[in-house]
């Protein structure tokens, strides 16, 4: 086992890691930018070692300044939880050219699975499921566009190869569309991603977002945890997200695990990844990978008992999974609501001091947060600063808990979404389950609506 490992990273991500490496007896190395030189977390590290100016690019982004921190601090592996650095192929490949483990996939399946055409015909050669789409990156010729389009149906989406977060994607309706959508959205793939490369895939409707944990170790072993339902969403980006998925086959569910472990062995992957899928009319369709540990991942630990970021660890210092797939044991429905420092209207973000923070508690309840009175949320990351998790033993008692944990939750001094949170757990729709992807945003609209 390591002796001391450097988190490249900050916030809750970065408590959460400390907590599983002291609970291991590892000590920790912290780097912070010096917008967050007075955080809390800071306090609880065996060293903290400040790397740059505030801008993410001169320091949590700063591959140099991380791998400088490390080796001054003695540390023998870096842990880049998630965001940052954790999916860059090239940081991976320095961490381990500089003598150091690198807390996660290899490099190589890193650049493969950031890829996402390797990364779709990676899974259709595994025989996971895959949107019906173009065959590789779409060729400059137009007509040759033309002709892939025809072939998938419209509506569709275009997509950047190398694209993430909800970023470089367009859906067309239609053909006379195609070509000008085609060429903004290799404009901004080149621009955001340095890749300009862009596929095409058939745009589902009413789709749900379901995806499967997997953890998978250096001796050709790999388990699937279950899945998580992560459909309420703004943006393309995740707002709730929940275990199990309501309302799917569990025979489903195992079927689509096994071939997410399958996969894993198929590709030599290691360390704890997400596949995730869009699911509609009882089929479920890849649509990436994340090669790190996901936001989300609290939800997946209360109802398998597993921690998920010491099994990283644990992985990366060699060590076999401890179980095989039929030891692993779900019980119970968890919840997880993102809180974020932004205004519930209108969605701005709200940097500033905390004048009150009091987190929710409680039976079922947990909260994931470096948050508190005092504290000033910078305005030069993600807006996130916690999240609440609720367990139950039925998905009822998860619900009923987390709308007693936001009426009892409290944050002044800066605007956050838990009053949307709050309205969210009301809505019918929401509460009966399986809503789709588009269910927040149009819900998010009619209540912004102008009276009839």
């Amino acid at each position: 086992m390591f002796r001391k490992i450097l988190i490249a990273n900050r916030g809750e991500i970065a408590l959460r890691i400390q907590r599983a490496c002291h609970e291991l007896g590892i000590q920790t190395v912290v780097v912070h930018s010096e917008a967050d030189r007075d955080a809390s977390y800071l306090q609880l590290a065996d060293e903290a070692l400040c790397i740059g100016p505030a801008p993410s690019a001169d320091s949590y982004l700063n591959a140099s300044a991380i791998l400088a921190a490390a080796r001054l601090a003695g540390a023998q592996a870096i842990h880049p939880g998630y965001g940052f650095l954790s999916e860059n192929g090239g940081f991976a490949e320095a961490v381990e050219a500089a003598g150091m483990t690198f807390i996660g996939p290899s490099p190589s399946t890193i650049r493969m699975m950031g890829d996402k055409v390797k990364a779709k015909r990676a899974m259709q050669e595994s025989g996971v499921p895959c949107v019906p789409g173009s065959d590789g990156v779409l060729p400059d010729e137009a007509r040759a566009v033309l002709r892939q389009a025809e072939g998938i149906g419209f509506p569709l989406i275009v997509k950047a190869a190398g694209g993430g977060g909800g970023r470089g994607m367009r859906v067309v309706e239609s053909e006379s569309g195609l070509l000008a959508a085609v060429e903004t959205t290799r404009a901004e793939a080149l621009a955001a991603f340095g890749n300009p490369d862009l596929y095409m895939e058939r745009f589902l409707q009413q789709p749900r977002h379901i995806e499967i944990q997997v953890l998978a170790d250096h001796h050709g072993h790999a388990v699937w945890l279950g899945e998580r339902d992560c459909s309420m969403q703004r943006r393309h980006q995740k707002v709730v997200e929940e275990s199990p998925a309501p309302g799917i086959d569990p025979q489903a569910i195992e079927a689509i695990g096994e071939r997410c472990a399958d996969a894993c062995r198929s590709i030599g992957y290691r360390g704890a990844g997400t596949f995730e899928f869009l699911y509609e009319d009882g089929r479920f369709y890849f649509i990436e990978m994340n090669t790190r540990l996901q936001v989300e991942h609290p939800v997946t630990e209360l109802t398998t008992g597993i921690d998920i970021v010491q099994m990283q660890i644990r992985i990366a210092a060699g060590e076999p999974l401890p179980w095989r797939q039929e030891q692993i044991r779900r019980r119970g429905y968890a919840i997880e609501c993102r809180i974020n420092a932004e205004s519930a209207a209108s969605f701005l973000p709200s940097p500033g001091r905390i004048t009150h923070w009091r987190p929710p508690g409680g039976p079922g309840v947990r909260v994931d947060s470096h948050a508190h009175a005092g504290y000033t949320v910078p305005p030069h990351y993600d807006s996130m600063i916690g999240k609440f998790i609720a367990f139950g033993d039925t998905r009822e008692q998860a619900l009923a808990r987390m709308r007693v944990a936001l009426r009892e939750a409290v944050a002044e001094g800066i605007d956050t979404n838990i009053p949307l949170h709050r309205d969210l757990f009301s809505d019918p729709v929401f509460c009966l389950g399986g809503a789709g992807i588009h269910h927040l945003e149009s819900w998010i609209a009619s209540r912004h609506a102008p009276p009839v």
